[in-house]
């Protein structure tokens, strides 16, 4: 559809106050997924994109993801014991830094397998059982969504970026099965594991005083109340990306599909507060060659783990963890950037 300039600038205005008042604002902050929801009624509202069929999805698709939540939260709380003591026991026998290396990496590397809301609901209980500080986990938390971001795209089941992708290439000329992605993606995505696994064995230990009340305030956190108002706003959470991706797609569909290769890589940074799986169903298309495929894949599911709206991990640790906006985007946008910038030079001297 043909957006008047009206909209244009209404939309471009909207996505900067979805980037800017979740870190500026503390009120917006404490209430992210009702800011997100109404600023994602407010999208669909300005392009006219609203249907029951788009209705029946916002109140739909969060459905399984917040099952997930809610059965993984009851069954960690039954669990919760017996998961410290693995945790325990593992840091004792291969020390701490090799603990935190091989969460990351096996979970990023298991998260196609697995799924990534499965491996992000695994990552929110470890984590507070480790004797690392504030700081530490939510550098951990933030490593290891990147990395179970990249990881789960490489299959169909993964996540919905990579069914999206798979579905769209099956026929001539890619005949993508499978494996496709392992194929194209594999090495790309196991050096980024490596790279974020090495970066958090920097991660410091915390003294026993200071980690035991950590734990002690965890134990709160697997009551039935606490665990149903976390699946809630897991819920709203969902719901609200999936209007706002609605919303703005006209906008990208106009602005997207012009620009050259180079350019979508980089403007798919906004992969961090849109649903990838949209941007991938814009921009990919069964003529694309596999060399362009692997830029904006890797664009997309970087940019997916610098914000926290970006992805379901990230959504699913941050309100787990109580990780804020600005927590977040302190570590992840410096170190989304980094990589964004690193894997550009990486494919180009590659591919």
């Amino acid at each position: 559809m043909d957006l008047s300039v009206f909209q244009i600038v209404l939309l471009c205005l909207l996505i900067l106050l979805v980037l800017v008042l979740p870190l500026s604002v503390h009120k917006v902050e404490e209430n992210l997924e009702a800011f997100l929801f109404v600023c994602g009624a407010i999208a669909v509202s300005v392009t006219g994109m609203w249907s029951w069929d788009l209705i029946k999805t916002a109140l739909e698709d969060p459905i399984k993801i917040t099952l997930a939540v809610l059965v993984a939260g009851l069954l960690f709380k039954r669990f919760h014991r017996a998961v410290q003591k693995a945790t325990t026991k593992t840091v004792s026998l291969i020390g701490l830094r090799a603990t935190l290396a091989f969460i990351v990496l096996v979970l990023g590397m298991t998260s196609s397998v697995i799924t990534a809301i499965i491996a992000a609901l695994i990552l929110a209980e470890i984590v507070p059982l480790l004797p690392i500080s504030r700081k530490g986990r939510v550098q951990l938390v933030v490593y290891s969504c990147f990395a179970i971001g990249m990881g789960a795209v490489l299959t169909s089941i993964g996540e919905p970026l990579g069914t999206i992708v798979l579905s769209k290439l099956k026929g001539a000329p890619h005949y993508a099965d499978f494996w496709f992605l392992v194929e194209h993606l594999g090495w790309f995505v196991l050096g980024g594991n490596i790279l974020l696994a090495l970066l958090a064995m920097r991660i410091q230990q915390e003294n026993a005083p200071q980690q035991a009340q950590m734990l002690q305030q965890d134990g709160a956190e697997h009551t039935v109340k606490s665990i149903a108002v976390r699946a809630a706003k897991v819920y709203l959470f969902v719901m609200a990306l999936v209007l706002l991706g609605d919303g703005l797609k006209p906008l990208a569909v106009m602005t997207i599909s012009h620009l050259s290769e180079n350019s979508l890589y980089f403007i798919n940074v906004l992969s961090a507060i849109l649903d990838n799986a949209t941007l991938a169903a814009i921009e990919i298309t069964p003529d694309i060659s596999t060399r362009n495929l692997t830029f904006l894949l890797m664009s997309l599911i970087i940019s997916g783990g610098m914000l926290i709206p970006g992805n379901i991990p990230n959504i699913i640790c941050a309100s787990k963890l109580k990780i804020n906006s600005k927590e977040w985007a302190k570590i992840a946008v410096p170190l989304g950037a980094v990589l964004m910038v690193g894997y550009f030079i990486v494919l180009h001297a590659a591919l």
